[in-house]
């Protein structure tokens, strides 16, 4: 095998190791302040808007069909409040900007 491998998987296997060994060296006790909660609260809900919103306007090729689904999608989340419907509505838009732009 490739030295270059077998370091890369070493780094890799350290990484994601120190990464969850972390919090169980240095917050032993129970996080009291409300401010930092709040912040662990919030961080996977970002995490995901941060890694989803880029794809959904470069998903289908066009920004422009892209931008239109994004806000087509925010509208029915905010009226219909059902995955199933939004999602639904997001592949209409997408299909009918695809055909027509």
């Amino acid at each position: 095998m490739n030295p270059g491998i077998n370091l890369s998987l070493l780094v890799i296997s350290l990484t994601i190791y120190g990464i969850r060994l972390i919090p169980f060296l240095f917050f032993r006790k129970p996080i009291k302040n409300k401010y930092f909660r709040s912040f662990l609260y919030y961080v996977p809900y970002v995490t995901l808007a941060v890694m989803t919103f880029p794809s959904i306007l470069s998903a289908t090729g066009s920004y422009v069909t892209g931008t239109a689904t994004l806000v087509v999608g925010l509208v029915a989340a905010y009226l219909f409040e059902d995955l199933f419907s939004v999602a639904i509505s997001c592949c209409v838009v997408a299909l009918a900007f695809g055909i027509f732009f």
